[in-house]
Formats: structure tokens, C-alpha cells, sequence
């Protein structure tokens, strides 16, 4: 079994499922250099074409989302985007969170989409994927870049995030906010710092991301809680919790999902929980094949954020008896004003048709 690696979630680099050839080492009886138990974070610049992606997924709130970065060393276990790193030939594992790739030219390609004659104007969601505030973004600055933009045009954000440095970013989500453009969710799974430290060990702490919502939530931005994802047996007895943290910080919106394990994902989780959890792994497991049809996982849509069955009925009730309790809407929506968008002033000249006389 891999052993733990300090600040990473992963223990592994196993190979992306589009990798026509896998190396697996084996002792051959010579001296081997201890394995490092620190791996170093690698940031590379990655030119993008596009900006912005489209979907027309049933079960997701959102037609647009950016995502600054591909990968996150945030190093949560259970992230679904891991299997994305597969599309460059990487692993879902340890190269995930140490092989960042950012978008030096996001903004500037956004202004391109924006100022486009066919573009319509509807909400942009940061963080669909990869976090927008991890740890690279203090000095890369791709994702204030990317408000900057949307604060010229007036144009309509939402963001989701599992850092505090959001709250860096508090003067352009005020100036959105005030015409109701802002609106940040929170992604909190545990108040739990020593969990915490091993189930996403580079996300910022629970208290943290609780500071950073109310700093945002006494600036005017709409701020909202994801008990997100649910671990059964591991974390949902903190259900309740989390909502009454969140509320007294401001939160306005609460929603949650269930954990997902799509692909590389479930093996990943499974080596994290018989390497932190060896007592329980067996129990979550069987929890989890029960609200997934007996699967590891669901991608059905409809059903794959909340997951079915007895115990993902039970958590549902609970979500909502506490959600009624404390004050928070039913619905999550991002319904927001599309009507004050105005298109990005072109920075260069229009060439001239005129012929001369």
C-alpha cells in the first residue's frame, strides 16, 4: 500500500485511462533512493483558444463556466475532475494536484468572446471544475484578471470555491454586486480541521473560508454554503453543522451533493480510505454502493449530484428540516440580471474598407 504523502491527497500516480502504455516498478534488489515524501507543485502556462464552456447539462444550474486552471493542488481525494488530467497525459493521481496548468491569456480571450456579435449574455460560472483560488492564483492573478473583465462589462458571475483568497478579490465582487452580478458558494464538507488536513489538505480550513464569507457578506456580496461533497459515515453527521456555521457567516444559499467517484476516481478514494480510514473503508464503501445501485458510481443525470435509496432519502431530509430551520431558500438558482451586459470595447483598430478615390 502507497503511503501518505505530506500535503497531497492522492498517494498515487496511477496511469489516465486514454494511456496506451503503463510502467510498473518492481525491485530488482539494487539500492533505490528513498521516495521523497514532499512532492514540489509544477505551474505551467497553458495557451488556451477558447474561454469559455458551454453545457446543457438537466441537473446543473448553469449554461457558461470558466475554468482558470486544469488541476487544482487544493488535493482533495475526492475531486470528479481528476479524470480530466487523463485528456493531457497525465495521471488523475499525484499529477493532478503537482502539474498545474493556468491560462495566462484568460482574459483577454474572454474579452474576444464577449465583444463577439454572436454571444449572448448569461451567467458565468467560476469553478465548475478546478478551484479558481487555489494557492497559485495569489501570484498568477488568472482568475482577478477574468473579474476584471466581467466588472467593465457588467456581466453576471458566480463563483464556487474551496479558498479563503477569494475574499482578496472582495472590491470587484462588491462592484458586481451592487447591481446584483456576485454571487459566491462556498464548498465545505467538514468542520473538522483534522480530517480536513488529509480529505483536502491544501483547501483553506473551514474557519477560514467562514471569514472569508462574512468579509464578503458584510461588503454586499450574496454568499452561499455547499455541504459538498457528503461523505457518508465520515462526515454526514455534520450536516446540520455546517448550515449553522455558514448562516451565522452570512450565508444566504445552502445547497449539497453527495460524493461522486467517477472513473480513476473510485481507486483513488478507496486507496486514501484503507490508508486513513482501514476500520471504516469497508463500511463508507457498501454505504456509498448503496445510493449508487450498487455501483461505485452514478453518472446518471437527475440523480448523480443527490444519489438514491434509503440513506441518500434520510440525508436529504435532514438537508432540508435544517435548511428550512435556519432560513435558507429551497431553491438554488443562478437566475441573475443579464440586462445591464455591455460588450468589451475592441483595443484594436478596425481595418478600412475605404478604397481610395
Amino acid at each position: 500500500m502507497a503511503d501518505a504523502i505530506k500535503g497531497r491527497g492522492a498517494s498515487s500516480n496511477p496511469p489516465g485511462r486514454f494511456d496506451k502504455l503503463t510502467k510498473e516498478l518492481e525491485s530488482d534488489g539494487w539500492y533505490e533512493e528513498e521516495a521523497p515524501n514532499k512532492i514540489e507543485t509544477i505551474l505551467m502556462s497553458e495557451p488556451a483558444r477558447s474561454i469559455i464552456s458551454r453545457n446543457n447539462s438537466p441537473d446543473i444550474g448553469f449554461s457558461q463556466s470558466i475554468n482558470p486552471y486544469r488541476g487544482c493542488s487544493h488535493g482533495c481525494v475526492y475531486c470528479y475532475a481528476r479524470p480530466s488530467h487523463a485528456y493531457v497525459g497525465l495521471s488523475p493521481g499525484l499529477d493532478f494536484e503537482t502539474r498545474i496548468f493556468y491560462k495566462a491569456n484568460a482574459a483577454k480571450l474572454l474579452e474576444a468572446e464577449l465583444s463577439a456579435p454572436n454571444y449572448r449574455c448569461a451567467p458565468i460560472m467560476l469553478g465548475a471544475s478546478t478551484d479558481p483560488y487555489q494557492p497559485a492564483e495569489k501570484d498568477l492573478k488568472v482568475t482577478r484578471s477574468i473579474l476584471e473583465v466581467m466588472v467593465r462589462c457588467r456581466h453576471p458571475v458566480c463563483i464556487t470555491t474551496k479558498g479563503a483568497l477569494v475574499a482578496r478579490d472582495v472590491d470587484l465582487l462588491a462592484d458586481l454586486a451592487r447591481d446584483r452580478l456576485a454571487r459566491v458558494m462556498f464548498s465545505i464538507p467538514t468542520l473538522d480541521d483534522d480530517l480536513k488536513r488529509i480529505l483536502e489538505p491544501r483547501a483553506a480550513s473551514a474557519r477560514a473560508k467562514l471569514r472569508a464569507m462574512r468579509l464578503l457578506a458584510d461588503a454586499g456580496v450574496e454568499v452561499g454554503v455547499l455541504v459538498a461533497p457528503i461523505i457518508p459515515v465520515l462526515t454526514e453527521h455534520e450536516i446540520e453543522s455546517v448550515l449553522e456555521a455558514a448562516r451565522e457567516h452570512g450565508a444566504l444559499l445552502a445547497g449539497y451533493t453527495m460524493l461522486r467517484l467517477p472513473w480513476e476516481v473510485k481507486d483513488l478514494f478507496r486507496e486514501w480510505l484503507a490508508l486513513h480510514f482501514p476500520d471504516r473503508a469497508a463500511h463508507v464503501m457498501s454505504q456509498v454502493r448503496a445510493m449508487r445501485g450498487e455501483r461505485d458510481n452514478d453518472p446518471d443525470f437527475g440523480t448523480r449530484m443527490h444519489a438514491t435509496g434509503p440513506v441518500a432519502e434520510l440525508i436529504r431530509q435532514r438537508f432540508r428540516l435544517a435548511q428550512r430551520r435556519l432560513g435558507f431558500p429551497e431553491a438554488r438558482t443562478f437566475q441573475q440580471p443579464t440586462k445591464l451586459f455591455q460588450p468589451p470595447v475592441r483595443t484594436h483598430r478596425q481595418l478600412s474598407l475605404d478604397l481610395p478615390m
